[in-house]
């Protein structure tokens, strides 16, 4: 088994985004709870009714190979079955089924950290409007920018394309 996670601050690093849903992997869980992950899968199998498509499911070839290549995986010895990846709510479910202090404490700190990523996230939301925001604003002031350009263009180009004897001759005329 690898480092035991039990600080919020940790479980953020292993919380990713799969079919736009925030999870985590089975193997994480069950480091986290101490348990070896066929135990942990073991579990949800006997409580399978406990455990919607919205609360846990199994990844395909492509997003476990996507996976992977994103947290940087040795490929020797791996897995030989695709994982499962749980969501919010499916981790909440876990402390049921594994009923022990420990399950207890690691699911109040998954809780937090699943809440942590929620806060982070909508405060990115605020800044994103507010970055298309400026963003229209500088847009339109370049326009009236541009506009203002093109007419001295304009102003400049008569000036210079006078053509040699018209009327149109640059200086003072006197009356006669």
């Amino acid at each position: 088994m690898t480092k035991t996670i039990t600080k919020y601050t940790d479980i953020e690093a292993v919380i990713y985004m799969v079919r736009g849903h925030r999870v985590m992997l089975d193997e994480d869980l069950a480091n986290m709870y101490g348990v070896e992950t066929r135990v942990l899968n073991q579990a949800i199998r006997r409580n399978k009714d406990r455990f919607p498509k919205d609360f846990m499911f199994q990844l395909t070839k492509e997003e476990f190979s996507n996976l992977m290549s994103q947290i940087v995986i040795s490929s020797w010895g791996g897995r030989r079955k695709r994982p499962f990846v749980f969501t919010e709510h499916g981790t909440v479910m876990l402390a049921s089924v594994l009923r022990s202090k420990r399950a207890i404490k690691v699911n109040i700190e998954v809780v937090k950290a699943f809440v942590s990523l929620r806060r982070i996230l909508s405060s990115q939301k605020n800044i994103l409007r507010q970055i298309t925001e400026i963003r229209s604003f500088i847009l339109k002031q370049s326009n009236k920018t541009d506009l203002e350009f093109r007419r001295i263009w304009k102003m400049l180009d008569r000036l210079t394309n006078i053509e040699k004897g018209s009327e149109n001759k640059i200086g003072f005329k006197l009356d006669k």
